[in-house]
């Protein structure tokens, strides 16, 4: 059968748009190279002081490492919870299922702000009792995470489960397996590609959240997020610029990569 390709028009066109899409992107990477102390365009002196800042300066690496702690933290969480969920509402068919779920994805629907505010004084409530799962401490912000992601996972685990078919449960039930041997020796590994997709969207929501970590922490927890909307907000630091080129840099070469592993399996398939 043959494929339908774009024409060269079809082609120009959609570089074009591209293009523009990625004009704010590209005009970071200048400004990264200032020699000056605020944003701004080299002058004609190129330089690499923000680039050895993020490096020499080690409130950077910190935030860099409380953003990758909360996230796997958070983003494992959130996976065990909504399959826990989503495997009980597949297996009970329970008669409130829609209604269960429409609460579990509130959190989608609901204002960041009322998200935020009901975290910042639950948070605050938690810190009477204990100093770990409280106000600016890590525990507490890998809980608000979890809370504002586990919705998505519900949403990627609910579509795996969709496509599984329910009589290998039923064969492995009838054959007298338990709870657990189902679970874990049925559904879990039909499924597993769907849990590893929730945990790479659950991680790269909880790197990116910035609105509820601007509530729930303060001056002890600093994300990597809120690093950098701290250097906005204060002095506008040109290091954030030369940050943005290393986190763009990254995702383009695991776009690469990834298009470049598709069009081998494609070439395979041929």
């Amino acid at each position: 059968m043959n494929r339908l390709r774009p024409g060269a028009i079809a082609t120009l066109l959609s570089s074009l748009v591209a293009l523009f899409l990625l004009m704010p992107l590209i005009a970071v990477v200048p400004v990264s190279f200032t020699s000056r102390r605020y944003l701004s365009l080299p002058d004609g002196n190129w330089s690499w002081r923000h680039y050895a800042a993020l490096v020499e300066e080690p409130e950077w690496g910190s935030s860099l490492l409380t953003s990758v702690q909360v996230g796997v933290l958070a983003s494992l969480l959130a996976v065990a919870l909504a399959a826990a969920f989503c495997i009980g509402i597949w297996m009970l068919r329970p008669r409130g299922a829609g209604l269960m779920t429409g609460l579990v994805l509130l959190p989608m629907v609901a204002p960041p702000v009322v998200s935020s505010l009901t975290l910042y004084f639950f948070l605050n409530q938690l810190a009477r009792w204990n100093s770990i799962v409280a106000y600016d401490k890590l525990g507490g912000v890998v809980l608000a995470h979890t809370v504002m992601i586990v919705p998505y996972a519900v949403v990627v685990i609910m579509v795996s489960l969709s496509q599984l078919d329910r009589r290998m449960d039923l064969a492995a039930q009838s054959m007298g397996a338990s709870v657990p041997t189902r679970i874990f020796g049925v559904i879990v590994p039909n499924i597993r590609f769907g849990l590893l997709g929730a945990f790479f969207l659950c991680f790269l929501l909880s790197w990116d959240e910035i609105g509820v970590t601007l509530f729930v922490t303060s001056v002890e927890t600093i994300t990597l997020p809120r690093r950098m909307w701290m250097g906005l907000r204060d002095n506008v630091d040109p290091a954030i610029a030369a940050l943005s080129v290393l986190l763009i840099l990254v995702v383009t070469v695991l776009v690469v990569i990834r298009a470049a592993m598709l069009l081998r399996r494609e070439r395979q398939a041929r």
